[in-house]
């Protein structure tokens, strides 16, 4: 099983399109690379914390690759909208990939061309190690799935 953490907006609606994908174990909602140690939403939500609202996912690459979960990323975030999707505005909407392991970089360098490409416009997705991550509360957690008529910006069916 390999690990990789997306930060695109909102976490509710990326959890949701990822955990409907086959090769995906497990989904988990959470604050990545921001500055305090296990912050509270509304820290997060009102700056205190810097931190970028981004979903774990842990995946099987014999089923689905990285190249695969980042064409799909692309596909449901605007990666040339800094601090923002959708209807959601702030520091912690901005969008990144965040990596464990050195040996993902080359394959999501190559998805920020192939997006780039596709795009035409600079991307501003921010490519970093994982410096920190704290999960959600549990309420956030598969929010969607809890509150089928939540507010989401992803389009499931792309």
């Amino acid at each position: 099983m390999k690990s990789i953490y997306l930060a695109g907006g909102c976490f509710w609606g990326i959890e949701e399109y990822f955990r409907r994908k086959h090769g995906i174990i497990k989904t988990e909602v959470g604050y990545a690379n921001g500055n305090i140690e296990n912050p509270s939403y509304q820290q997060v939500c009102s700056g205190i914390a810097s931190h970028a609202e981004t979903v774990l996912l842990n995946y099987d690459p014999e089923i689905i690759s990285l190249q695969s979960i980042l064409d799909k990323f692309f596909l449901i975030m605007d990666p040339t909208q800094w601090m923002r999707q959708g209807f959601d505005v702030g520091t912690q909407y901005r969008n990144g990939i965040y990596y464990l392991d050195e040996a993902d970089l080359p394959i999501i360098n190559a998805a920020m061309e192939k997006a780039f490409q596709r795009i035409g416009k600079s991307l501003v997705t921010e490519v970093k190690p994982l410096e920190n991550y704290y999960p959600a509360e549990e309420y956030h957690q598969q929010y969607l799935v809890k509150n089928p008529g939540g507010y989401c910006h992803v389009d499931m069916g792309k």
